[in-house]
């Protein structure tokens, strides 16, 4: 049990975990990244977890004792330049639109490398927008507290400062590009 803790970054692991590990160890290993990159897909039905859902389909998934989601699938665009459909949904009667990699396409642009939360040189962007300005370049000296870039989102700025001193290794944003939460931004060394 401890032994899969430490390959879990120190998630507890519970009776019905340990298991599933047992048993199926690549398996499961597979399902807990899938699990960290997109929330608790255990309360999704076996079959939506495999296959997905067709448009007009409906589920319920019990996020919480007492808290189930509804689910309706309306529609699925078109496959866009990233490789990205908008997925069009039903959230407990709510409209709701997402954008999605189409895993049976590729995208005709390089896919942005994420950060690694266990890296602390690396500097992901908190929230989705536009990186409005890089205020350093590679090979800089940086200190807790400078400002390395910023990000405008729904109009409104957010600077993006060091959290810690060293020498700015790389930079992975241009002025103007669009990132996505969690994109690396910035390697510090």
């Amino acid at each position: 049990r401890a032994d899969l803790s430490r390959q879990l970054e120190g998630k507890h692991v519970d009776d019905e975990d340990l298991n599933g590990y047992l048993m199926y160890p690549k398996v499961f290993l597979d399902y807990m990244g899938r699990h960290r990159q997109y929330g608790p897909v255990r309360a999704l039905p076996t079959r939506t977890f495999f296959y997905g859902m067709e448009p007009g389909e409906e589920i319920e998934a019990e996020i919480d004792p007492g808290k189930t989601l509804e689910i309706r699938l309306q529609a699925i665009g078109e496959t866009d330049e990233q490789g990205e459909v908008k997925v069009f949904f039903e959230l407990n009667g709510q409209p709701r639109v997402i954008r999605v990699p189409n895993r049976l396409v590729k995208s005709q642009t390089a896919a942005r490398p994420k950060a690694d939360p266990a890296n602390e040189g690396h500097l992901g962007a908190p929230m989705p927008g536009v990186v409005a300005s890089v205020a350093v370049t590679q090979g800089a000296r940086v200190n807790p507290g400078d400002l390395l870039l910023t990000i405008e989102a729904m109009k409104m700025e957010t600077a993006i400062h060091a959290d810690r001193a060293g020498v700015v290794k790389a930079l992975h944003v241009r002025p103007g590009e669009q990132i996505d939460a969690k994109d690396l931004m910035v390697e510090i060394e």
